[in-house]
């Protein structure tokens, strides 16, 4: 059976870091860290703030390192590439997963660049 994930449309939304928390753990008891399948890169979990249609909601999203800028700060608007949603449930509860590509400053409609 397929997993299944929604594409997330961050077109008409504000986003804001609030929290780089730091490397993802695959592995809790062993302290071992979660890295991309396809990369191997070290998968990194950030709290955004995500401001749509009058509502605010805080996603806890699953970024590969590479794809986080070293300059972003907590309060930061930023634009999310790739963010998808997979559904998941197993013996202890359920819930949605956040993923993205990448995570990078977002450039003020008014300023000039």
């Amino acid at each position: 059976m397929a997993i299944r994930f929604f594409n997330v449309d961050t077109s008409n939304a504000q986003v804001l870091l609030m929290q780089n928390r730091g490397p993802k753990l695959k592995n809790r008891e062993t302290g071992e860290i979660a890295t991309d399948r396809d990369t191997g890169a070290t998968l990194m979990v950030l709290d955004l703030a995500y401001l749509a249609n009058g509502e605010a909601d805080v996603l806890t999203v699953t970024v590969p390192e590479p794809g986080i800028p070293a300059d972003l700060m907590p309060g930061m608007p930023v634009r999310i590439t790739g963010l998808i949603a997979r559904p998941w449930e197993n013996p202890s509860g359920h819930g949605i997963a956040f993923r993205a590509v990448a995570v990078a400053a977002a450039v003020p409609a008014n300023s000039k660049g």
